[in-house]
Parts: C-alpha cells; structure tokens; sequence
C-alpha cells in the first residue's frame, strides 16, 4: 500500500471541508493549495463509456492547447530531402533517417514524440516495438505521419497534445501548469474536452464521458461536470 504525505492528507481534509461546483472554482483550489517547490503540472483524467477492449471503440487524437502545456517538447523527425530541412527550419530537435534509427536500436530514446513522413514509416518499422510501448511511434491518426512537417513540428512546439485511453477506458492528458492561472487553464481544459468528445467513436453507445477528475502533480483529484465546460 502506497503511503500518502502529511500535506497531502492535510490538503484531502481540506478538499472535504468546501464545496466546489464549478470547473474554475476546481482549478482555483488547486493552484491556491499548490504546495510544491516546482510548477505543477496539471492533468486531465477521463472516465469513458467505451469498451476499451474493442478496437472500434479506440479513442484516440491529438489538439493544440491554446496556452500550450508549458513543457519543453524535444521533437524528433524521421525525413530526408526537403523534409529533412523543413523539419530543421520549424525547430525540430533530432532530424534524420537511417542513423536516428540506427541510434534508436541501440537504446537511445531521449525525444517526447516522434513525427515522420510517409515514406519513411517501412523503415521507421524497424523500431515499432521500441517506440509504440513507449507512446513514442509515429501515428497517422495523431497527425504525426505527415508531410506537413513544419506545420506538426510547429504545433507539437506550441503544445499540441495527444490522447489515447488505457486498457481501462481512461484518458490522461496534461493541459497546463499551476502557473498559467485559472482562466489559462479553464481554456486550455475546454479546448481538450471538446477535442475528447470529438473523437467519441460511433461504436460508444449512452453517456461518453462518465467521470472528469482534474489535479495537479502532487495535488489531490477533484471531480469536475464537463458539461459546465463550454
């Protein structure tokens, strides 16, 4: 059993003793009892009415944050050509093709999300069963399997952030910091959620998303009512 802090406990009491309605007022707790010595990130946790064991019922995509998600994204491009240099003139961090993947066989993986282009996903095969448990492997759905590279770099850049739901049906997503505010992050959230319903397969019959809890780092899970989202 997992042993839960002093101040963690102290801020659960603390949760129970207030009634909390409405989204902000949920982000305004947490950022107002933050009590980490480094800015917290804020996450998404998403209870869907899927069967996570269907592959039809799969929810899965990516949506740029308005504000961002205040991390440093390290992005990796799989291209060669004219690619290769629109990958490097959009920022891109690692560009390359046979050495990166050559790199990546011998164990390096020091990048937070890959992108290639389609010609180059057969060899980009090579290392499938090294990224694709890792989050990390290119993906058309995600829109990381593209020839828009500097669009993609860019937008991965600016905080585009992508979803998938565990074996559970459960969606985790990150969609700011403490820092950024309440209305930031209130933003941020909406933009999310409504990527989220979205992406509701037409296979998912009755309620889409049963259960909203947001928190932060080393705060404590508040349930929020998405509909209050606009």
């Amino acid at each position: 059993m997992s042993k839960v802090g002093k101040k963690h406990r102290v801020l659960e009491d603390k949760l129970a003793s207030v009634e909390i309605k409405k989204p902000d007022e949920a982000l305004d707790f947490i950022i107002k009892n933050s009590y980490a010595k480094f800015d917290e990130t804020l996450s998404l946790d998403a209870v869907l009415g899927i069967d996570a064991s269907k592959g039809e019922q799969t929810v899965r995509g990516s949506v740029l944050l308005p504000h961002g998600t205040g991390k440093t994204v390290r992005v990796l491009v799989f291209a060669k050509g004219e690619y290769e240099d629109a990958a490097k003139k959009a920022g891109a961090d690692f560009v390359g093709a046979e050495d990166l993947i050559e790199k990546i066989e011998k164990g390096w993986a020091d990048f937070d999300v890959s992108v290639a282009t389609p010609d180059m996903m057969v060899a980009v095969g090579r290392v499938a069963k090294i990224l694709g448990p890792k989050g990390l492997l290119p993906n058309k759905k995600i829109g990381t399997v593209t020839f828009d590279i500097a669009s993609i770099v860019s937008d991965l850049k600016k905080g585009r952030v992508a979803y998938r739901n565990d074996k559970g049906g459960v969606v985790h997503a990150p969609f700011g910091k403490v820092s950024f505010g309440v209305d930031k992050l209130l933003e941020n959230l909406g933009t999310l959620l409504r990527s989220l319903k979205a992406s509701k397969p037409a296979a998912s019959k009755g309620k889409f998303l049963k259960k909203i809890v947001v928190s932060s780092t080393m705060g404590v899970g508040i349930n929020i009512n998405p509909e209050e989202i606009s």
